[in-house]
């Protein structure tokens, strides 16, 4: 994730994950496997890397973070050779509500 981000990256292995999650402002309904803090932002779950610099390029207005709820077969990190991809969304979430951020998938 580093070098596709660009960032340096630290791995911590939070024995408190819910407070975490509960400080970023993730919803409980799209909480899922493991979050990162990127420059402020939250991003939960199998988030594309490529949606994660759209967010952190645009800081689009309202928005703490994205998530992708549960573990969609296809999205990052959940390739299954062989197996068809699931369509998942990439919420966006803060202050300003839920919207769709990004689609992906068949």
């Amino acid at each position: 994730m580093q070098r596709q981000l660009g960032r340096q990256v630290r791995v911590v292995d939070d024995s408190n994950r819910p407070a975490l999650q509960k400080r970023a402002g993730v919803p409980a309904d799209v909480s899922s496997c493991h979050t990162a803090i990127a420059d402020g932002m939250a991003f939960e779950g199998h988030v594309p890397i490529a949606d994660m610099k759209r967010a952190l390029a645009t800081r689009p207005k309202g928005v703490r973070g994205l998530a992708v709820g549960g573990m969609p077969l296809g999205s990052p990190g959940m390739e299954v050779p062989g197996v068809k991809t699931q369509a998942y969304d990439v919420v966006a979430f803060g202050p300003g509500g839920r919207r769709l951020f990004a689609r992906h998938g068949s």
